[in-house]
């Protein structure tokens, strides 16, 4: 995550954003997930992971209220969002209903 937070949503390609903490365990269990799904989608998808005790103001914008939670913006619009685990195909099918 070279690229800054604004510049990477405000691509014209999705990117999948995931809010967590180091404290939660379905976050943990997300992130495997995730790098599947970067890997699998390559360039076509910009994948972020945002820890909200880092990222406090970044969290409370987007009303971040429960971990883990995954938004897809693209455009820098939030188009998708989704609170708890979900499936590696749920947000792959997501991500290409948005590209």
């Amino acid at each position: 995550m070279k690229r800054s937070f604004k510049k990477n949503i405000g691509s014209d390609k999705p990117s999948l954003v995931h809010f967590y903490a180091n404290w939660c365990t379905p976050c943990k269990l997300m992130t495997p997930i995730l790098e599947q799904i970067e890997e699998e989608m390559g360039e076509s998808l910009n994948v972020i992971e945002i820890d909200v005790e880092v990222k406090e103001k970044l969290a409370q914008k987007y009303k971040i209220k429960s971990l883990p939670t995954l938004l897809i913006f693209k455009n820098g619009e939030p188009l998708w969002r989704q609170s708890g685990m979900i499936q590696k195909e749920d947000i792959k099918n997501a991500v290409m209903e948005l590209a």
